[in-house]
């Protein structure tokens, strides 16, 4: 239901000319809501800025929340979603900030009751649905934008490169590996070997909880991939359980050195590029 001309300009006419108690009326009712998570200049300055754009847009003939004069009405409202979905608040909280306007223009339509202002509130309580509405939607997007750079964050955290020794990196796994976690491990694997120069990186697996056909086939093709890239790969972690579970499966790794802990693939790496690590022959030396 789309403002008339006539209600647009008795909407900015009463927004401007109760401004004042409007705003302080729509801000109580959202105080009660927020619980003062919200400081109370910050919330006043909100209701302000919404306020004065809800006033222009409906002084030039604001119809409905699609308009092109309520573009700058569109902005604020983003903005309001956008910083409430940042500062943890629920999608209810950030609505009920639109929404309390209704209960503030009730208040002072109700003292003045006829045909028409029962008209106009249904009007203008349908605008407020408009844009409690886009308000969700914004909150919305913007939480799933959070929720998928978060999600993003944790892969990458959960999939370190570390440098072990001068020439030998290690990827050491812990948890599911599955499709897109295989790639992270991947990428971040070939890009530390370009970065470092390394010659031999362990994948480490002990943090693997099972190794089945499919996480089988991630480590290969990360194997694979660094071997392009001129490096020898290590996997380590292969305890008695899994080493069972991968005969079972007949999975096999090929020519690929395979160790029973991290430490025995560094080891291995420090004989192949010529470092003596043994108690002896330190002393014989």
């Amino acid at each position: 239901m789309a403002l008339s001309a006539e209600q647009s300009g008795r909407f900015a006419r009463l927004l401007r000319e109760h401004a004042d108690r409007l705003t302080e009326r729509w801000t109580e009712i959202i105080v009660a809501s927020l619980r003062g998570r919200l400081s109370q200049a910050e919330l006043s300055r909100q209701v302000r800025e919404l306020h004065r754009s809800m006033a222009d847009a409906a002084g030039n003939g604001l119809g409905d929340l699609a308009d092109e004069h309520a573009g700058e009405l569109r902005a604020v409202l983003a903005e309001l979603s956008t910083g409430r979905a940042r500062q943890g608040f629920s999608a209810t909280e950030t609505a009920i900030s639109v929404f309390a306007l209704k209960d503030a223009l009730l208040e002072l339509m109700e003292e003045n009751q006829d045909a028409d202002t029962l008209r106009d509130f249904v009007a203008f309580s349908a605008l407020i649905d408009q844009m409690g509405l886009f308000t969700f939607e914004s909150f919305v997007r913007t939480r799933e934008g959070l929720i998928a750079d978060q999600a993003e964050q944790l892969l990458e955290l959960s999939t370190p490169v570390v440098k072990l020794w001068e020439g030998v990196v290690a990827v050491p796994l812990v948890g599911t590996l599955d499709s897109a976690r295989a790639q992270v491990v991947m990428e971040r694997l070939l890009q530390t070997l370009v970065d470092t120069g390394s010659p031999y990186a362990i994948i480490d697996i002990t943090g693997v909880p099972a190794v089945d056909t499919q996480v089988a086939q991630h480590i290969l093709k990360t194997v694979v991939a660094a071997r392009l890239m001129g490096a020898d790969c290590i996997i380590s972690g292969i305890r008695p359980q899994i080493a069972q579970t991968i005969v079972a499966l007949g999975i096999e790794f090929g020519d690929i050195a395979t160790k029973a802990s991290l430490a025995d693939a560094l080891r291995h790496v420090l004989r192949l590029t010529g470092v003596e690590t043994s108690r002896r022959a330190r002393r014989e030396s």
